[in-house]
């Protein structure tokens, strides 16, 4: 078997977030769809909700890359899979171009995948030739592609750019403000794609129309919908998966409740020779015979009162953990695995009652960002994203260590053979480990490392706020 695959390929990228990345990118990936091509898309970073709007539009499963996360070898990896299949691969970035460690530019030069700019051009005009120019030119180990310019009001607006420009970067489009092609939002970011299927399908078409009408008023050098160079992408050796599930059952929550679930991390369960059996907690399934649970992350907040009233799935599952069975709840199943949730427009409802403690909303502010579980069994990396807090009564068994920054992580907890905590996982980073929590093959915590690990991050934490305090007060001397 050949270790090369070559395929067009575009990554799209921005100064910050709220650019319009995903609508764009979502429109491409219909377009080149509809001219008959097969179109990967991946998504950079940890993503749940991006990726089910890419998925609709592309017609084809979506992959989260993040070469901290997954490792460099696994991105490698799915991006020579996607190669030997597609036409046109499109790797959406995350946040600002540099933003983050990796960050999108970091992705892009290391697969050397050309990068397009897209960029919110409201309110400026030369300057967003400067931006783009700039984000160009910053480093010289990626390709620029052009730039995207979104909300370019006018054909004067447009012309002011491009002339801006002046040959130095390409304009590939210039796309009108349209809130009809505009995706729909909630709280943690956009509505799952199952919520608006209908909705999405008249939005991708929309789209598509509006990317031909920017293109055209970019000019005739505009090359977006041509298929973009042929990039090589390579194989890479990757650990071969032990079968450490074989025989296992694993039921999984999977509704608009519980809906965060990557696919690597249930086809990483089945490679291990797990059998996966799906039931919905909002439809008022049965629990599914099964050696262990999972429930994932999602929207628990919004269907609290249903999940309160499946008041017989709530017995089957205490019966299950009584019964000493295996449970791992990440973030939203983590919720329902308190005593109670507050919504968000401050209703109690009843939850599982699993762990001593009730979950609160909390409005815009929250928490996110990458973690390295650290867990008695070994460490596994993952990420937080949650609009919620859990006011606990019981001892944490854990941390998450956040990839950047010296405070103590989200806090994990155990009962039994209960695992839970804000952190979403990520499989693959570690196989073994989740053999291990979905086996029931679980280690006693060592009181004394835990301890020590906690004054450590707290002694780090109040090092970096008196060092903050030091040079802000030396500025202001100098001042």
């Amino acid at each position: 078997m050949t270790n090369k695959a070559s395929c067009p390929a575009l990554f799209l990228a921005a100064p910050a977030s709220g650019q319009g990345k995903t609508t764009i990118t979502s429109a491409i990936a219909r377009y080149f769809t509809e001219q008959g091509k097969v179109v990967r898309v991946f998504k950079t970073g940890p993503d749940y909700l991006d990726p089910q709007i890419l998925a609709q539009a592309s017609q084809a499963h979506v992959e989260q890359l993040d070469m901290w996360m997954a490792g460099e070898a696994y991105c490698q990896q799915k991006l020579f899979e996607a190669a030997q299949q597609a036409d046109l691969i499109l790797v959406e970035g995350a946040m600002g171009l540099f933003d983050g460690e990796p960050s999108s530019a970091d992705l892009a030069a290391r697969f050397n995948i050309p990068v397009a700019i897209v960029m919110d051009v409201k309110g400026m005009a030369q300057t967003a030739a400067a931006v783009a120019i700039g984000l160009a030119n910053f480093r010289d180990d990626y390709q620029c592609y052009g730039l995207i310019a979104n909300n370019c009001s006018s054909e004067r607006h447009a012309q002011l750019i491009r002339d801006a420009l002046d040959e130095q970067l390409p304009l590939l489009a210039c796309l009108k403000k349209d809130p009809e092609v505009a995706l729909p939002e909630r709280h943690l970011g956009l509505v799952q794609a199952s919520e608006v299927f209908d909705e999405l399908e008249a939005k991708f078409t929309l789209g598509c129309e509006w990317l031909l009408d920017g293109v055209k008023r970019a000019g005739t050098n505009s090359s977006l919908l041509n298929l973009p160079a042929s990039v090589d992408f390579y194989s890479a050796e990757q650990p071969k998966v032990q079968p450490l599930l074989a025989g296992k059952q694993i039921a999984i929550a999977q509704d608009l409740a519980f809906s965060f679930i990557y696919q690597a991390n249930t086809r990483l369960l089945e490679e291990m020779g797990a059998k996966l059996h799906y039931f919905s907690p909002l439809k008022g399934d049965a629990l599914p015979e099964a050696d262990a649970l999972w429930l994932p992350g999602g929207y628990p907040e919004l269907y609290a009162s249903q999940l309160a009233e499946n008041t017989e799935l709530q017995a089957q599952i205490n019966q299950f953990n009584k019964a000493g069975k295996p449970i791992l709840a990440e973030c939203g199943g983590f919720l329902y695995c308190l005593n109670e949730l507050v919504d968000l427009d401050e209703k109690h409802h009843k939850m599982l009652g699993l762990l001593d403690g009730y979950g609160s909303m909390s409005g815009k502010r929250g928490c996110q960002g990458m973690q390295k579980a650290i867990l008695p069994e070994g460490e596994i990396h993952g990420h937080a994203h949650h609009r919620s807090r859990a006011i606990m009564e019981m001892q944490p068994i854990g941390y998450g260590q956040r990839q950047r920054h010296p405070a103590p992580g989200e806090a994990i907890y155990r009962t039994e053979n209960l695992t839970a905590s804000y952190l979403h996982l990520f499989f693959p980073s570690n196989p073994v480990l989740i053999a291990d929590l979905f086996m029931g093959k679980l280690q006693a915590v060592d009181q004394d490392k835990l301890v020590a690990w906690e004054n450590y991050n707290n002694q780090a934490v109040t090092s970096s706020v008196n060092k903050q305090t030091q040079q802000h007060a030396a500025m202001q001397a100098q001042q």
